[in-house]
């Protein structure tokens, strides 16, 4: 039990965390309506615009524990579970997190990535799990019923842009209340940058400014995502110049390099040569 306990515990509150005000208003909506009956959350958008940031929020902000699964680990109807195992010559049912975690009433159970499973049939135990009856029976574990006031959070990144990532089952989306997140407001993004890693503002401003360049070229507009750009202000605050901070920190081809480069320039008005230390030293 201490071990489930360590497994499924409340997480830390992050006092720099910021979303749209009607966001706020509908996650405490849920909050709400899980006292009544257990509730479904698909929280989509881009990458690194906080989906799973919000999930912890929630769950620290309204003292529930939390619970997080890979969907992407999965290959087959009912891993999450359990499994059989070989012991000793002789097989064994062992039991995973997953029936645990949905039987701790106030649960908050986060279903990372739920459109990346190794196989589409994976997710077909779930049907039962968040349909209004809330509950599944197997052979090994016998009727499993989801406990009151658990709340079930999905996340998902969608589009051509994310491999391994299949279409939401229309049967299985159905199911969910639906949130979307998008990039932070740039003077948001840029309290944020400032508040986590404390660099200057006119760091920040330069980060969250090329950033909007490189999301909005109209040729070949490029993700960028506030994990991205912590990641940038994070380089800074640890005293790599601007321009180190892009080269080192997003996974670009030489002409993309260089398309930042100019952004930074036209920013900033100064001119960049790339990145630099290019000479060798003992390491």
């Amino acid at each position: 039990m201490e071990n489930i306990q360590k497994k499924i515990a409340v997480p830390e509150p992050d006092g720099h965390f910021f979303l749209p005000e009607s966001v706020i208003d509908n996650i405490h909506r849920i909050s709400l309506l899980s006292k009544r009956h257990p509730v479904n959350v698909l929280v989509a958008g881009k990458q690194g615009c906080g989906k799973s940031t919000l999930v912890r929020q929630f769950a620290a902000r309204n003292n529930r524990p939390l619970a997080t699964f890979q969907i992407g680990l999965l290959s087959e109807p009912g891993q999450l579970f359990g499994e059989h195992a070989l012991k000793d010559g002789e097989t064994y049912y062992k039991k995973f997190l997953f029936p645990d975690a949905i039987q701790t009433p106030g649960c908050v159970i986060h279903l990372e990535e739920i459109n990346r499973p190794e196989h589409p049939k994976a997710l077909n135990m779930l049907f039962s799990v968040l349909s209004e009856d809330r509950s599944i029976y197997t052979d090994e574990l016998n009727h499993i019923r989801v406990a009151d006031d658990v709340v079930f959070f999905a996340t998902l990144n969608e589009g051509d842009e994310f491999v391994g990532t299949e279409m939401l089952d229309a049967a299985l989306r159905d199911r969910f209340y639906v949130t979307l997140l998008d990039y932070l407001p740039p003077e948001v993004e840029t309290r944020v940058l400032c508040l986590k890693t404390g660099i200057k503002e006119a760091d920040a401003q330069t980060i969250v400014n090329v950033a909007a360049r490189l999301r909005n070229n109209s040729r070949h507009p490029m993700v960028v995502s506030t994990r991205h750009t912590l990641m940038i202000a994070e380089m800074i605050s640890v005293g790599s110049t601007v321009e180190q901070a892009f080269s080192g920190s997003l996974q670009i081809s030489r002409d993309m390099l260089e398309s930042v480069l100019l952004s930074l320039h036209v920013e900033t008005g100064k001119t960049f040569n790339g990145t630099n230390g290019n000479g060798y030293q003992r390491y």
